[in-house]
């Protein structure tokens, strides 16, 4: 089968290249075998590629990328929940650095852990469902893990970017979405009454997005220092790694969580444990479209462009989500 893949470790530009003599992997027991339709790529991939978790790697060569959208071609014989022809999404890596797999998603073929994927959305095509996994987990165990429940305020750092889009459109209460102490997916009409106040950041060119996502205070990071407001923030989730800075923004004894970087106290951080249950839960919102997918103008690029499309992603001005469409 056809695969991107890098030998060594190094710049996506220089390490990257296209590969056609790898074998279509087989699935074990608990595993299904899928024909890659669409894969998302995250910075976490180019972070891996750079050799900055090659201590807890798998070995090279190493197929790269964490989201994919697909068709179940062959499944395990303990598996239950899918069969083939299923149009599956997920995140194929329960552990985000911890020997994340060595054949990824930019490929023609994957093999996913029954407990890592999810019927794909009925209203998404297989693109916008691969740009989701990563980013809407993220947000959704960041708030779990910095407390946030109905009445508090939050400032999230990088709102216009994947993580960033994710965690205000989940908890913009227009939406009656999901407030960690309501992850059961109640549908409940009083959230409308719960005060929740969302500030976020993001560049001049993008306060729109903010707003339109549902921010009710859109930051300019390039004219205001969020740090500086004189209103401080029951909890910050920071998307970017600016942790001492976010710790200056938050109330006494609020929380702040942070994905990326070094952590100052009181801080917390996590990578992300991957699980399907999770867009489960998330379903009836994604097929309602009270939450969409968040892809960059410019982000979709064809199977043979991988290399542009991680260029693109390595610049950091991307809105959203990159993807890379295996089939046209």
């Amino acid at each position: 089968m056809k695969a991107w893949a890098y030998l060594e470790y190094g710049k996506s530009s220089d390490v990257l290249k296209l590969q056609s003599e790898f074998v279509v992997p087989q699935p074990r027991d608990d595993q299904v075998l899928l024909q890659v339709v669409a894969a998302g790529v995250n910075p976490i991939d180019f972070k891996r590629m750079l050799g900055m978790f090659k201590n807890f790697d798998s070995p090279l060569p190493i197929i790269p990328g964490y989201d994919v959208a697909g068709v179940v071609v062959k499944v395990g014989s303990q598996v239950k929940k899918f069969k083939e022809g299923d149009q599956v999404y997920g995140d194929i890596n329960e552990k985000a650095v911890d020997h994340p797999t060595q054949f990824g998603t930019i490929a023609e073929y994957t093999v996913v852990a029954e407990k890592l994927l999810a019927l794909k959305p009925k209203n998404l095509s297989f693109v916008e469902a691969a740009s989701l996994p990563l980013v809407i987990e993220t947000a959704y165990e960041g708030l779990e893990r910095c407390h946030f429940s109905a009445g508090k305020s939050i400032l999230v750092l990088g709102g216009a970017g994947g993580v960033g889009t994710m965690i205000i459109q989940v908890l913009n209460p227009s939406y009656h979405i999901l407030i960690p102490s309501q992850l059961e997916l109640m549908f409940i009409l009083f959230i409308l009454l719960w005060s929740i106040q969302i500030a976020a950041t993001a560049s001049t060119g993008k306060l729109d997005l903010l707003k339109s996502l549902g921010a009710d205070l859109p930051i300019d990071y390039t004219n205001q220092n969020f740090e500086d407001l004189p209103e401080k923030f029951d909890v910050v989730y920071d998307a970017v790694g600016q942790c001492e800075r976010a710790v200056k923004a938050v109330k006494e004894g609020g929380d702040v969580v942070t994905i990326y970087g070094a952590v100052v106290p009181p801080a917390t951080t996590f990578m992300l444990t991957s699980n399907g249950a999770i867009l489960e839960k998330l379903e009836p919102f994604l097929e309602s479209g009270k939450v969409k997918p968040m892809i960059d103008p410019n982000g979709i690029f064809p199977f043979s462009e991988t290399p542009q499309a991680f260029a693109y992603l390595e610049t950091g001005r991307v809105t959203g989500k990159v993807v890379i469409s295996i089939i046209p």
